[in-house]
């Protein structure tokens, strides 16, 4: 007589298995996301340097779709099979956890706990504590393209519900900046016949226009008025600003470059704009500006020199010279790095800190790997004195050092524009982890 297994056999062993393997998987993404994190606290990188997820550990299923959906990898991790920011300095705010998770867990936020972000205080239409001004794009805190382009379009859509059908004024919109938010925000005027002028302090395509030559810049496809869809995922600068220049041309969009808006006075009715070239009476105003607003000087003696400059624009045009840059995010690894590859280059990386806290992991990788070829020097803990013509002076952990010099790059970051927005009545406030 044949012997026949009892079926809790024949289904316990795979069932028992599977189990094995999923919790074995479990284990070690836990272990995986933990180490994750404490890695980023150890290192300095514990604190999310822009718009992060905060996420609600009630609501949280722990399905790991907001891991899988974020662009930027391993920002996000499973710990105790609940969502988690294991990498808070490498978020970028790019808000695709947050449109993943099935359970509304995901509320994106600004500032922490311990570091508090300044943001203009805005309604749900983008609208000012001052009626009639309103904010669009990264000076709002929503720095990527993606956002600053529906920005630009959902605010003239709140300016148009608004407008009177006569005022008497000479426009009905001023539009300040012309990166992707002011860009996007002129071509939804342009669809509704509006009557509006863009101006623009610097050059067409706003932050990303100052970026270094070829640097790569991460986006998602988005709809644009008159132009359809906004389609790059990775760009180079030049793609970028190729784009948006294209756009210009084929929509026929006018745009008032070189002048600087430098007071918003409002008006019994609307506003007073004043530039560095005219004045303009309007009735609404978008703010599309960037954060940095003006660069963040050192305040040392011979910093007014020449030689002196606050961004990278091309690498190549140090070949061959003794460059000194100033700074510890993001822009300062990556000027230090791409000039160090230039023939001839000498490169030294000056900061206050004791490590890199606010630049992504890439970067401190690329910066890590220059220096041990010999590439560039990195002076952590020390502080620029005083710019000479060929050499600089800098407060060392060792004492003063100076070192022959025939360029600083200054990568310190800018300064929020908040003179300019008090001056108008804006206010700002300080966010400490909240939406």
């Amino acid at each position: 007589m044949d012997f026949a297994p009892p079926n809790a056999v024949i289904f316990g062993v795979p069932l028992l298995m599977l189990l094995s393997t999923y919790y074995l998987w479990q284990w070690r993404t836990n272990r995986r996301a933990r180490m994750r994190l404490e890695t980023a606290i150890n290192s300095g990188m514990g604190e999310p340097v822009s718009l992060h997820p905060h996420i609600d550990a009630g609501k949280c299923m722990g399905c790991g779709a907001c891991v899988t959906a974020c662009p930027e990898g391993d920002v996000l991790g499973l710990i105790n099979r609940k969502a988690a920011l294991v990498a808070p300095a490498e978020c970028i705010g790019h808000g695709a956890c947050r449109e993943a998770c099935p359970s509304d867990a995901i509320t994106l936020v600004f500032g922490s706990a311990t570091r508090g972000v300044d943001i203009p205080l805005l309604s749900k239409d983008f609208e000012t504590s001052v009626p009639g001004i309103y904010i669009a794009g990264e000076l709002g805190g929503m720095g990527l393209i993606k956002n600053a382009i529906t920005q630009g379009r959902q605010a003239l859509d709140a300016i148009q519900r608004k407008l009177p059908k006569s005022h008497g004024l000479e426009y009905d919109l001023v539009i300040v900046g012309a990166g992707p938010a002011g860009l996007s925000a002129a071509l939804e005027a342009k669809t509704k016949n509006l009557r509006f002028i863009v101006l623009e302090q610097d050059s067409i395509g706003g932050t990303l226009a100052h970026y270094p030559r070829g640097k790569m810049v991460m986006t998602q496809p988005a709809d644009l008025p008159l132009v359809g869809q906004f389609q790059f995922r990775e760009a180079s600068k030049e793609q970028l600003v190729d784009f948006w220049h294209d756009v210009i041309r084929k929509t026929g969009l006018k745009i008032q470059t070189n002048t600087r808006v430098e007071n918003v006075k409002p008006l019994d009715q609307g506003f007073l704009v004043t530039t560095t070239k005219s004045e303009m009476r309007c009735h609404n105003v978008l703010l599309a500006l960037g954060r940095r607003g003006t660069p963040r000087r050192l305040g040392v003696p011979g910093e007014d020199q020449s030689k002196v400059v606050y961004r990278l624009i091309d690498p190549e045009q140090y070949i061959g010279r003794k460059v000194l840059v100033v700074g510890g995010g993001d822009s300062a690894l990556e000027a230090a790095t791409s000039i160090a590859r230039q023939p001839g280059a000498k490169v030294t990386l000056t900061y206050r800190g004791k490590a890199f806290a606010r630049a992504r992991q890439a970067n401190r990788e690329r910066l890590a790997s220059a220096q041990s070829r010999g590439q560039l020097t990195v002076l952590l803990e020390s502080q620029v004195k005083e710019i000479k013509p060929s050499a600089v002076v800098l407060d060392t952990a060792q004492g003063l050092q100076t070192i022959p010099n025939d360029v600083v790059v200054i990568c310190a970051g800018g300064l929020l524009p908040t003179p300019f927005l008090h001056s108008a009545g804006i206010q700002v406030e300080a966010k400490f982890g909240t939406a």
